[in-house]
């Protein structure tokens, strides 16, 4: 289904293929230690050959906005949004920090809850998993007496408090809104044991380059996450202060264990008057917010994708090396208002 629509600010977006077929073990790509992964291809703007035909089944999801309502519905009948394999989450908390099994897309859907006080301004997201039993994996909501944006991740859709024993993970903003950085619920490097051992992880830091000039088009991110150890686990990053986090190691080039991921350029549509991403079905609505996230080395491995499906709801689906907690808390970061990159 093809859709666009002028209708709100959210709508300027775009959407086009996943292809998932594996040329490579892409597990290698996330493996760290000796020489950091040489990621300067990323910047691709070209999608593969062959990506332009299949306007059928492309949504549009970046509509150029001197282009009032020009989109044109597509006749194909709505595809059916293809469900999540069968997951087993018997432990909550473990399963929403381990990173996802390797070869398993995690197929989740995410809804915004505005109703209620004050939930126009800061509403509670919850995270399922999009299949017939929807288990719900997490709940996340800004905090209100906050400088910056600052999203409680809790494995509780009733509890968002700081202290609860329910707290999973969190996502802050710098003052700009443009960079943030994700933390699961270790403690603040100056509240640390004296071996370090309770020191919080950095878990992703997530960069929105920012649009001085004010043009309207695709967002550009970059997404940054730990490396994975040969056994498949993350390695873990506790910063001691904030000149070690993700953000300065990636803006010092200090690539050691860390990972550096963007989303996929769009591709501009003639036929559609609007950039295109090709989502197989899993984003029905256009939306400024939809984005797949891919290694500069392999841009057919889709890492983790999101995009609306409707008003209050949309799908996240994730792979590895991404686990839950990871996902979710880059899915918030654009929900967040980020004037300076429209």
């Amino acid at each position: 289904a093809t859709t666009s629509s002028d209708e709100e600010d959210d709508s300027d977006s775009s959407t086009k293929p996943i292809r998932s077929e594996k040329k490579k073990n892409p597990v290698s790509l996330f493996q760290t230690g000796g020489d950091p992964p040489k990621e300067k291809k990323s910047k691709k703007k070209v999608p593969p050959k062959g990506a332009e035909s299949e306007e059928e089944t492309l949504e549009t999801l970046q509509k150029n906005s001197n282009k009032k309502g020009k989109a044109k519905k597509s006749k194909k009948l709505k595809e059916e949004r293809p469900p999540s394999p069968v997951i087993e989450v018997d432990n909550l908390e473990e399963f929403v920090l381990q990173p996802a099994p390797q070869g398993v897309t995690i197929k989740c859907r995410v809804t915004r809850d505005k109703k209620g006080m004050d939930r126009g301004l800061y509403p509670t997201y919850y995270l399922h998993l999009d299949n017939d039993k929807k288990v719900f994996l997490l709940a996340g909501r800004k905090r209100k007496k906050s400088k910056t944006s600052n999203y409680l991740i809790s494995i509780d859709p009733t509890d968002l408090s700081r202290g609860g024993e329910n707290f999973i993970g969190k996502l802050r903003s710098n003052l700009m809104g443009t960079k943030f950085t994700v933390f699961d619920n270790g403690a603040n490097p100056d509240r640390a044991n004296a071996d370090w051992s309770n020191v919080r992880q950095e878990l992703s830091a997530v960069v929105y380059e920012t649009n001085v000039l004010g043009f309207k088009g695709p967002r550009k991110m970059t997404v940054i996450i730990p490396g994975m150890n040969a056994d498949g686990e993350r390695v873990p990053i506790r910063p001691r202060n904030d000149n070690d986090g993700l953000l300065m190691r990636w803006q010092n080039r200090n690539m050691d264990n860390v990972i550096e991921l963007h989303n996929k350029a769009p591709v501009w549509n003639d036929e559609t008057q609007s950039y295109v991403l090709n989502f197989h079905g899993r984003v029905t609505h256009a939306s400024v917010k939809n984005f797949q996230i891919v290694h500069g080395s392999d841009p057919d491995y889709i890492v983790m994708q999101f995009g609306r499906v409707a008003d209050d709801a949309f799908t996240m689906d994730y792979n590895y090396p991404l686990c839950a907690v990871q996902a979710f808390a880059i899915a918030l970061s654009s929900f967040d208002g980020k004037l300076a990159c429209e």
